[in-house]
């Protein structure tokens, strides 16, 4: 609640290095990102004699959830709670008492180090607590992106100055967006009548593209996943397709946390960089001032409330689809089951058979949506793969 996207992604990438620097000990031919990653150190004090990991893990997990998961409701926190209990007696039923204190306490003490390193990160911290600062303005021009109602006000205006893990801002490449213009026959008119052609084309079919826009939309706060979570959701189903095992499973997800992190650090410096308006604030005025995204019947607004160039949801699916090859190779042959058994939108399960296929239908399904022009996708899709690269 409240975290989209950006402090999600900050979140899935601490949760993910906690769990990792907690089994590490027991992990053979891999290494601890502790001095590879500036500033963080992990004091192995509090590992005493036989730890079992999977207590362990345990007891990580549940402190860093109930940490880094802001503004989660009481009822969920118990959820968690009663988890760790349960999984506790089970695990340790052949264990005796000595072990299991020595695995809660390194479990513990792992969480504890890593949030006391997430909090050094002054940036982070400072903007979860304000997330649409009243402080920031948009500057203003043809073609920028602005809000009309202060649920629109500009969501982590200033995240490229956060920490990254793998790859800072300064260090990906940027291509420019095309020119804006009011032409009807230029490119940038153009792209803008693509998106109100097949927004209203899935409204009106009422078949795959509509299909298509609302399983990948993950837009709406208490009904589905924010774009970066989606992410763990497919990395999830794939852990329990492939058979991975523990330490594949945990270092499959460290870098697709820091992959993520990272591809929301630089997506949002360059939105906030070049400005780029959203289509219905074009339509609007140039093209069909009654247009609805096909977003508007799940929200209160038609829009995310941050610039379009380029997509968050495009760079995130790079971002992970990268991870997912590098793990298991380009051919996928996976289905999404992410949505199955939702009602409130569109969320039937969908095949696909590379990896690549779904990044690249998760990020042009935002066309549809109506709310991305083709080149915020197509950009966003780059960027996130140099980041996952």
């Amino acid at each position: 609640l409240g975290m989209r996207p950006n402090a999600t992604a900050r979140a899935i990438a601490y949760i993910n290095l906690a769990a990792y620097e907690t089994a590490i000990p027991g992990m053979q031919g891999f290494q601890s990102n502790s001095r590879a990653i500036p500033g963080l150190r992990i004091s192995d004090d509090n590992r005493r004699g036989s730890v079992d990991y999977q207590l362990a893990l345990n007891a990580c997990y549940a402190d860093v959830l109930d940490h880094f998961l802001l503004n989660m409701p009481d009822a969920q926190r118990v959820k968690i709670k009663t988890l760790e209990s349960s999984l506790e007696t089970e695990l340790s039923e052949d264990i005796n008492e000595r072990t299991t204190d020595d695995s809660k306490s390194w479990g513990a003490s792992v969480a504890a180090q890593i949030i006391e390193f997430s909090q050094t990160d002054q940036a982070a911290e400072e903007q979860i607590l304000e997330p649409q600062p009243l402080s920031y303005e948009p500057p203003t021009g043809d073609g920028y992106w602005t809000y009309s109602a202060e649920q629109e006000r500009a969501l982590f205006p200033y995240w490229e100055s956060v920490r990254t893990f793998v790859i800072a801002p300064e260090q990906t490449t940027t291509i420019p967006p095309m020119t804006y213009s009011e032409d009807p026959s230029s490119a940038y008119f153009q792209q803008m009548q693509e998106v109100y052609d097949s927004n209203n084309h899935a409204r009106k079919e009422d078949g795959e593209s509509l299909w298509i826009a609302e399983f990948w939309s993950d837009d709406v706060e208490n009904l589905m996943f924010s774009p970066p979570a989606r992410q763990v959701s497919i990395a999830s189903q794939l852990i329990t397709e492939e058979d991975l095992n523990l330490e594949e499973s945990l270092h499959l997800l460290l870098k697709l946390g820091f992959s993520l992190n990272d591809a929301a650090v630089s997506t949002w410096k360059y939105k906030y960089e070049y400005m780029v308006m959203r289509p219905n604030v074009f339509i609007h005025e140039f093209i069909d001032p009654s247009y609805q995204t096909n977003l508007y019947r799940l929200i209160p607004w038609p829009n995310p409330t941050f610039p379009g160039y380029p997509s968050g949801h495009s760079a995130f699916a790079s971002a992970a689809a990268g991870v997912f090859i590098n793990f298991f190779g380009p051919e996928a042959n996976f289905t999404d089951r992410s949505h199955e058994g939702r009602t409130e939108f569109r969320g039937q399960p969908r095949s696909f058979e590379t990896f690549e296929d779904m990044a690249t239908e998760n990020a042009y399904s935002r066309v549809p949506l109506g709310v991305h022009i083709s080149i915020d996708c197509t950009e966003g899709l780059r960027l996130g793969y140099e980041i996952s690269d």
